[in-house]
């Protein structure tokens, strides 16, 4: 199993082709290939290549899913005896992304990935097993 180790918005993320991140708001439109060039990790299942600090070359692929905010967090500051109270709140912005390739710093492909999940396909598939369900529900009660 083939992953990669990239490095976006300060942090550091383990990535592995098709899987799904939320990552610091990225400026893409929904639907676009954003690519990581600070990658400073490659494993192939046959060698790993540490970059120092990073693979000059080496990027990973991946696909803009969807802009999102988080839960809201709270912050609440009160003065004893001053009758003074101030409450905020804060909700950050996610980008959720897809893992689609990883290329090595010759521009070769490690890993890809098989077919990208798109958010009308996610409602698709629960919209038609949600139909499954309620035709077997009704078949059962049609038997009794």
């Amino acid at each position: 199993m083939s992953f990669a180790i990239i490095e976006t918005g300060g942090k550091q993320y383990k990535v592995t082709t098709s899987k799904i991140l939320e990552i610091e708001k990225l400026n893409a439109k929904v639907g676009e290939t954003v690519k990581f060039k600070n990658v400073l990790l490659l494993n192939d299942d046959k060698s790993t290549e540490i970059g120092s600090p990073s693979i000059a070359g080496a990027t990973v692929e991946a696909k803009l899913l969807d802009n999102v905010k988080d839960r809201t967090v709270l912050i609440f500051h009160k003065r004893r005896r001053k009758h003074s109270r101030k409450k905020n709140g804060h909700r950050q912005r996610h980008s959720k992304i897809q893992i689609t390739k990883i290329l090595s710093k010759d521009g070769k492909v490690i890993d890809e990935a098989k077919a990208a999940i798109t958010k009308k396909a996610v409602t698709k598939e629960v919209a038609s097993k949600t139909k499954t369900k309620e035709a077997v529900t009704k078949k059962k009660v049609v038997k009794k």
